[in-house]
């Protein structure tokens, strides 16, 4: 089969971008099975009339998305898929308001580190999610989500410190309620929460995205913003979700209302 060439660069898109594509391509159709040897980095840089760092850096991003795997002294190999592990977004679950809902799927051991901060002035973009002005003090959870080892999901989290001031929860992972999430421990205070949205979209990894979840920079991944509010409407907390496309595919559950 001759090689199919890489679709032309856009002024935002680098060269080893379009060479990995067109190598994707290939493996996804099949020209090189399971196991199978691609050419050294000289042909393909040949084949594909680019230096060879070029070619390197193709190489090297369909290693780091798990479709080829470097042997030492050896070359290049086509690998088995990774298995893209279920995370399971549905009110039924028991765990919906805390970010780690869904990391945990099919046995796989799930923890998490989170730093918080109190008093943190809420962006604008955040300050409109909840409604509240510019500038608000928030509590600010940075989460880092781990399963098996593997870093799987980061997670940013706002919650109105006008909300949970002086309260026993103004701390999500501190306190009687630690780590039971939003809706238990807004519960705890009289907060009753009602409906949470959730808006997915797709994104590439920024630089620090990338440092912490062990992926490349500009990979795919899914960020879903995340709003829950309270039974008059109000917005009690809002998070921002980074999930790795490479690792995790996003399953929504809803219940069937029965009239």
């Amino acid at each position: 089969m001759p090689p199919v060439p890489p679709k032309p660069s856009t002024p935002r898109e680098a060269p080893y971008l379009a060479v990995a594509d067109a190598l994707r391509a290939r493996i996804l159709a099949g020209e090189w099975q399971i196991g199978g040897r691609l050419p050294s980095r000289a042909r393909l840089a040949e084949e594909y009339a680019v230096g060879r760092n070029v070619a390197q850096r193709a190489v090297d991003r369909l290693i780091a998305e798990g479709l080829l795997e470097g042997r030492a002294g050896s070359g290049t190999y086509v690998r088995a898929p990774r298995e893209r592990l279920p995370m399971v977004r549905a009110r039924r679950h028991g765990g919906l308001g805390h970010p780690a809902t869904g990391v945990a799927e099919r046995g796989r051991a799930g923890t998490w580190d989170f730093h918080t901060r109190v008093r943190f002035p809420a962006p604008a973009a955040i300050a409109e999610r909840l409604a509240i002005a510019p500038g608000d003090a928030c509590v600010s959870t940075h989460y880092e989500f781990l399963a098996d080892g593997q870093p799987v999901q980061l997670s940013h989290s706002w919650e109105p410190l006008a909300i949970t001031g002086g309260t026993p929860i103004v701390l999500p992972e501190q306190g009687p309620l630690a780590g039971k999430g939003v809706v238990e421990r807004m519960r705890s205070i009289g907060v009753l929460v009602e409906t949470v949205a959730e808006l997915p979209r797709p994104a590439r990894a920024t630089r620090e995205q990338a440092h912490l979840l062990g992926i490349s920079l500009g990979d795919l991944v899914l960020r879903i913003e995340r709003t829950l509010y309270d039974d008059g409407g109000r917005p009690v907390e809002t998070a921002d979700i980074v999930v790795p496309d490479a690792r995790r595919e996003v399953l929504y559950e809803f219940a069937v209302e029965r009239g």
